[in-house]
């Protein structure tokens, strides 16, 4: 059986730059490359050295999105999940669903194009400590 790993993600978005930011900002990631991609629409990536968020616009986006059509949402670990709801807070957008159980804590929140996104900490395991 072979092992694999996500490489990468690829999802439409209204304004690739602001996603961008708040990516990196959040994840402590950097952008890995930037320009048109096909069918004459623009994409950024943003990610490490062994994955990525490919984030696309085109003319075809709208932003009319709705949770499960094709998408339920993006999951991202980070070491510091009060920091990172402090960056999408930050951003103007507004986390939800905080649960606190195994394997680890979580919030989530819609981007401006209506994407759901879960934040996971793996690192503040016990109930109640966010120290």
């Amino acid at each position: 059986m072979p092992n694999g790993t996500l490489e990468h993600a690829n999802i439409s978005v209204t304004d690739p730059e602001r996603s961008a930011e708040l990516l990196i900002q959040m994840l402590s990631w950097h952008e890995r490359w930037r320009g048109p991609s096909q069918k004459h629409g623009w994409t950024i990536h943003v990610g490490d050295e062994t994955s990525y968020i490919a984030l696309y616009t085109g003319d075809h986006v709208k932003g009319d999105y709705a949770k499960g059509q094709p998408l339920n949402h993006l999951a991202f670990t980070v070491d510091d999940l009060d920091a990172a709801e402090k960056v999408v807070a930050n951003a103007g957008l507004k986390p939800f669903g905080h649960d606190d159980y195994d394997p680890g804590k979580r919030f989530y929140f819609f981007d401006w194009d209506g994407i759901e996104f879960e934040v996971v900490s793996y690192a503040q395991t016990a109930a109640g400590d966010r120290s």
